[in-house]
């Protein structure tokens, strides 16, 4: 699973959304560093939608356009929830191993990571 298909996820893992509210949830949770453009996100969500990972939710019309909401499928959230463990494990064995190194290398230090000094 790639990033952005991960925080669009994630992005709905609290409730639906529109897609407008989406990309902005994506930029803050990415703290900008994934930006989706209309065309990549609409793509990734039918995508979603097709995997069952995604349902719509509801749509309306605001002014004088369809306004789409997306909602978590319980199999997303579960495949979710699976990409969260792994993502959590390899972050874990890199600080482990980025511990052991000197603490000068790359300018890591057991603080820098979280740990106590």
């Amino acid at each position: 699973m790639q990033e952005p298909t991960f925080l669009i996820l994630v992005s709905l893992a609290d409730g639906p959304k529109h897609g407008y509210g989406i990309t902005r949830e994506v930029a803050e949770l990415s703290e900008g560093t994934v930006t989706l453009r209309a065309g990549t996100l609409y793509g990734a969500l039918d995508r979603l939608v097709e995997q069952g990972l995604i349902t719509v939710d509801r749509q309306e019309v605001v002014d004088g356009r369809l306004r789409r909401y997306y909602q978590l499928t319980d199999t997303g959230a579960g495949r979710l929830a699976e990409r969260a463990r792994r993502l959590r494990k390899h972050a874990e064995a890199a600080e482990s191993r980025l511990l052991r190194r000197p603490n000068v290398a790359f300018g890591f230090t057991p603080t820098a990571l979280g740990a106590s000094a």
